[in-house]
This record gives structure tokens, sequence and C-alpha cells, in this order.
């Protein structure tokens, strides 16, 4: 096990993206990144938007957890204010969206509020408790977990267009071959693992 106050705060940033994959080492937030791959630019969109929540929540919840859960003895409570956290995040994100992106707003459908039970963004606030991750390594943490989760989303997406013109057999349409691409790349990310240790 890894010291995590000791570990440089861009080795976690890189790591998060490579190594730590939300997606592809970690499997979190599949549900939307199965749903919304099937076009680039949909995909994209969500990839930013969890990116933005993820660095906002993370932020704003390292500050509660410090000033206020510690000191107070409240960890018991820990989960409930994290999620209202990123609730309220969400919430503000999406009437930007609706007020300054109507097009992408209204592609991103249910999948834009449901950002706010992506197991992402509450998986990289506990781990940034589980870890103790000061202030600047949960932001870069935070940052870098966002771009991942967007690479490996537009990567998929961008692929599954381009596949889309092709026959498949029927039985690998759909999430079939999600699931097979999504196999693959992280096969192709392990490759990266020797590089970054930060667990």
């Amino acid at each position: 096990m890894v010291d995590s106050p000791s570990i440089s705060p861009w080795v976690i940033f890189f790591a998060s993206i490579l190594t730590s994959n939300m997606i592809l080492s970690n499997f979190l937030g599949m549900c939307s990144y199965i749903s919304i791959s099937g076009e680039y630019k949909t995909a994209s969109g969500l990839g930013k938007a969890v990116s933005l929540v993820l660095v906002l929540t993370m932020g704003v919840n390292y500050a509660i957890y410090h000033l206020v859960i510690r000191p107070l003895g409240l960890e018991y409570v820990q989960y409930i204010v994290f999620i209202m956290v990123i609730a309220a995040s969400v919430q503000v994100i999406e009437m930007a969206m609706d007020r300054f992106l109507p097009d992408l707003h209204r592609k991103l459908g249910i999948f834009l509020p449901l950002i706010t039970v992506n197991c992402a963004i509450l998986g990289s606030t506990l781990f940034m408790v589980i870890r103790n991750y000061g202030l600047f390594q949960a932001l870069l943490f935070a940052l870098g977990s966002g771009l991942g989760w967007w690479l490996a989303i537009s990567a998929l997406a961008a692929i599954r267009e381009k596949i889309a013109r092709n026959k498949l057999p029927r039985g690998l349409a759909g999430p079939g071959i999600a699931f097979i691409i999504t196999g693959l790349m992280a096969l192709a990310f392990i490759g990266f693992s020797g590089i970054f240790a930060v667990q």
C-alpha cells in the first residue's frame, strides 16, 4: 500500500487518466457509459459534464469533509452529504446546459440528471477520503478521473460510430459489442500499469 500523502499530485493525475481509469480500471459509471456511447458528439458532451461535476463536487466535498464532517465526528452522515453536494452541482450544470447548450441538453436527456447517481462521481469522493488525499491531490485526482472517463466514453463512441456502418452478428449488436470494445480498451490501458503506483 502506497502512502497517499507522499504521492506527487501529478502522478495521481496521470494515473487516474491511464492506470486507475474510473471506467477501464474501476468500472464505475458503466450505465451512462454504455447507454450514451452510440454517438461521439453526445458521448463527448456527457464526458465534459462528468468531468466538470467531478472537479466541482470534489472541491466542495473536500472542504465539507475536512472542515465539518471530520472535526465534528460526523463520518456517519458523509454519504448523505456527498450525494447532496453532487445532486446540487448536477442541478446547476443541468440548468446552465439547458440555457446555453439546449441541443446537447436534449440529446443527453435523462442521463444528464442521472450523473447524480453516477457511481464514478461518488466513487472519486470516497477514494479521496479512503486514500487521505490533500486538497491539490484530490482536485487533480478528480480532474484526471473526469478526463479519463471522458477519454473512455469518447473512444468507445468513436469506435461504435465507425463499426455501425458495418454489419455485425445480431448477438453482438448494441451493448454486446460495447462490452467487448471496453474489455479490449481496458487490456490496452493495463500496459500503462508499470508507470504509476497510486494504490
